[in-house]
């Protein structure tokens, strides 16, 4: 069978940063995130006894080895032990967001990729079972598999049977909430996230101090949202986001993913809020910033980023929907 599905990006507002399980990819905390519609993955695949080895390819690239294409490949095999099968398969995906760039493109990637195999495979399986499989190529793309406000449990087991996805508000729940992605470099980043996660782990002398707090902050956040609390929830989102920066820059060596321009926008931003302006600030392990804002601020921050010389892209992102299987296939 050949089956398509797409999965969109998710922005955490509770980071993710290290994991006590490197196999099986399982956190040493909670995190808690916002999918972002009509900016993610869409992926085709196609398992069948006439492909001799997996193919994928890539926004147009063919990958047959090196670590894109063993992580493509270790979901695959997982799929195939739970359908008990051995074929291969040829997987085309296209990335609607740019690709190792701080924008979460391995989240949405391995959310689509592990719905559209795993539907191919003929298997039908909850979003809590696809979002451990999920876990296991991209630890973000838990959150992916799910639509609006999205909680990764951490879990306990050493099995990671109880580390999943659960959605705690549906994309309909706050339709005021936008997040403004701020694209300030499409380069690809030095230092991927798993990399950077390991040595952060290993020598950082604050990352005790990070779990002591992470799940206060998770706590409150949930009231703020449940509330619709919106300068309560950006307090704390950028608060976190701040911790989780001062972590990977207190690494050795260190871990730098600001540029001039990120640090520029840190401080626009955050003296618009003095001056009245409810914008709130979060990042991922990148450059690009992203602004929280209710929707009547959107043309007023808009106009603000327009002027500001060297931003490459600016992107408008509301609450979207989980992974959704489609009827076009990409090949």
């Amino acid at each position: 069978m050949k089956v398509t599905a797409h999965a969109n990006i998710n922005i955490a507002l509770i980071k993710y940063w290290g994991k006590r399980d490197e196999k099986l990819i399982l956190p040493y905390n909670s995190s808690l995130s916002l999918t972002l519609a009509d900016y993610g993955t869409t992926t085709t695949i196609e398992f069948d006894k006439k492909y001799k080895k997996d193919e994928f390819v890539l926004d147009g690239k063919r990958y047959l080895e090196g670590d894109e294409y063993d992580r493509v490949v270790g979901q695959l095999d997982l799929i195939r032990k739970q359908a008990k099968f051995k074929s291969k398969a040829k997987i085309v995906s296209i990335n609607k967001v740019e690709t190792t760039a701080g924008l979460a493109s391995s989240a949405s990637g391995a959310a689509a990729l592990t719905t559209s195999a795993s539907k191919a495979a003929g298997l039908n399986l909850s979003s809590k079972n696809l979002s451990i499989i999920a876990r296991q190529g991209s630890g973000s793309s838990t959150r992916s598999i799910l639509g609006g406000f999205v909680e990764w449990t951490k879990g306990v087991k050493k099995d990671g049977s109880d580390s999943f996805a659960k959605q705690w508000f549906d994309e309909n729940y706050w339709p005021q909430l936008r997040v403004i992605a701020v694209v300030v470099s499409f380069f690809k980043k030095k230092i991927k996230s798993r990399v950077g996660m390991k040595q952060t782990v290993a020598t950082c002398p604050y990352y005790e101090c990070w779990l002591k707090t992470i799940d206060q902050d998770l706590v409150e956040i949930k009231k703020a949202i449940k509330a619709k609390d919106f300068v309560k929830m950006g307090e704390i989102s950028e608060h976190n986001f701040l911790k989780l920066h001062a972590l990977m820059m207190t690494t050795k060596p260190p871990i730098i993913y600001w540029l001039p321009k990120s640090v520029e926008l840190i401080h626009l931003v955050q003296a618009w809020r003095d001056e009245g302006l409810s914008v709130y600030l979060t990042m991922d392990a990148g450059p690009q910033v992203k602004i929280l804002c209710l929707q009547k601020d959107v043309k007023k921050i808009q106009a603000r980023l327009k002027k500001i010389s060297g931003i490459r892209k600016i992107i408008e992102l509301k609450l979207g929907k989980g992974v959704e299987y489609l009827d076009k296939h990409l090949f």
